[in-house]
């Protein structure tokens, strides 16, 4: 069984889809994968801080299975765990929204696998997902590659959060997530939830960057990370391109190796949308 975890709203649904697309058409091996989702409700921060609805799950769920019908996602809403750990906490307002701190309460969920792969809604599988899932976390609290960025500007070490290969047996014995959420509780961090993870971390495993390339893509590159970057032409500028966003991915990044995972999304995302409009 390979465990995966997504947090969010109903914004990242185009993320998941896509995200779990490439990881059923890129790897080789038929045994099931479960999709863990956390959402909540804190609409009263922003109206559109609503949970991922029921029929988005439904229908996500529709696409994994007919790939191996023992495929399976679970959702969890983690309002109560919000409410009672963040509200109001300096990092509600944080770079991103409040969706990036709720996999901080992966060790009070009840069920969650000692194994859990964390994906940001923004990633892409290039290989086989097995390169990364079957690496060894026993005596780590997770495995992770370094920021693109942070591993020049603050140190070598630097991990970026959007892929975290968890041991969660581990992260539970040492506290990593209790000593995260109590940073996030009393201290405005720079990158939030990455900032008290990285704070937090006792023992982790270094990846090589093919496990999170936020910049390139190369043939051995495993996860395709679809974050902000810097672009020098025609002039300085950062852009967030996101996979979704088919025609830019084709005339900014000329990548079409994802072709057959996004032709795949605009069909099933066009039948979501007329199904939701039939009902």
């Amino acid at each position: 069984m390979v465990n995966i975890l997504f947090c969010g709203n109903g914004y990242v649904f185009d993320g998941m889809l896509t995200c779990a697309l490439s990881i059923l058409k890129r790897s080789d091996s038929r045994e099931p994968y479960t999709f863990y989702v956390y959402t909540m409700d804190v609409s009263h921060l922003k109206p559109a801080y609503t949970p991922i609805p029921d029929s988005m799950i439904g229908f996500f769920d529709s696409v994994i299975k007919s790939y191996n019908p023992e495929n399976r996602v679970v959702k969890t809403d983690v309002t109560k765990l919000y409410m009672e750990h963040f509200s109001g906490c300096p990092n509600e307002g944080a770079y991103c929204s409040p969706y990036t701190l709720i996999r901080l309460f992966a060790d009070l969920v009840d069920g969650m696998p000692d194994k859990l792969l964390y994906l940001d809604a923004d990633i892409m599988f290039n290989r086989d997902i097995h390169l990364l899932y079957d690496v060894d976390v026993d005596g780590v609290e997770y495995a992770a590659a370094r920021d693109h960025y942070g591993k020049y500007l603050i140190r070598p070490d630097y991990v970026n959060a959007g892929v975290l290969l968890f041991n969660l047996k581990k992260m539970k014995e040492t506290g990593l997530l209790s000593k995260a959420r109590d940073w996030i509780k009393k201290k405005k961090l720079v990158f939030a939830d990455q900032s008290a993870i990285i704070r937090s971390t006792s023992v982790k495993k270094m990846l090589p960057q093919r496990y999170n390339d936020q910049k390139f893509l190369h043939k051995h590159t495993v996860v395709r990370h679809f974050s902000k970057r810097l672009f020098w032409l025609p002039y300085p500028h950062t852009d967030n391109i996101k996979q979704w966003q088919v025609s830019r991915v084709h005339k900014v990044f000329r990548y079409y190796c994802f072709d057959d995972v996004l032709y795949e999304y605009i069909y099933l995302k066009k039948k979501y949308e007329t199904e939701v409009r039939s009902k």
